[in-house]
């Protein structure tokens, strides 16, 4: 049996080219979807809600297909930090950052032809180094992270800012947990490794 057509739910380049790694191919579609937290809303909550919502909105116009949604966010000490969008407030997030850890949360919802859905979580914590000023005014204007939670990239130099990853899935913190992700495919009849 031929495997469905995958369809991701999002534009992000990040997740574009992780499950790209996985050699299946795949239609990337605008999920088209608000993304705010509602009011009370946790983190960890706020992300499985989108994940599943940004599915379901490329589901409808995607029929046939097994539909990829997911959504990150970071938290330290109870603040749910979104993408940044401007220098000035990645700068901030960073400083605020500084000698703690911070945990991002990624969830993933699955929906499959016939609109059974499997969702998932990772966590990730990320202990970050003392960062002084300048140190971060040269980190963001290198790497202009605007579009990342928590105002980093593992994947580049964001690297060089931290103490320690803790991690049962490293490619969770760049926005895909491929692990889970993979193993929910297999189960869906997709051939991997």
């Amino acid at each position: 049996m031929t495997p469905l057509r995958l369809a991701l739910a999002s534009t992000s380049k990040y997740r574009t080219e992780l499950l790209s790694r996985l050699h299946l191919p795949f239609d990337t579609v605008s999920p088209d979807v608000i993304e705010s937290r509602h009011k009370g809303e946790s983190g960890p909550d706020m992300c499985m809600r989108l994940a599943a919502l940004k599915a379901r909105a490329v589901a409808t116009r995607a029929p046939g297909s097994v539909v990829i949604g997911s959504d990150q966010c970071a938290v330290r000490d109870g603040e749910v930090l979104g993408k940044p969008g401007t220098v000035e407030i990645a700068r901030e997030q960073l400083q605020a950052a500084s000698g703690h850890h911070v945990d991002f949360h990624t969830a993933v919802c699955v929906i499959d032809a016939s609109g059974d859905e499997q969702a998932f979580a990772d966590i990730t914590r990320v202990r970050f180094r003392r960062l002084d000023a300048e140190t971060i005014r040269r980190y963001v204007d290198i790497e202009r992270p605007l579009d990342c939670a928590g105002s980093f990239k593992v994947e580049g130099l964001g690297i060089s800012l931290f103490e320690s990853v803790e991690s049962r899935d490293p490619t969770a913190l760049i926005g895909l947990p491929l692990i889970q992700l993979a193993a929910c495919l297999r189960r869906l009849g997709y051939e991997l490794p």
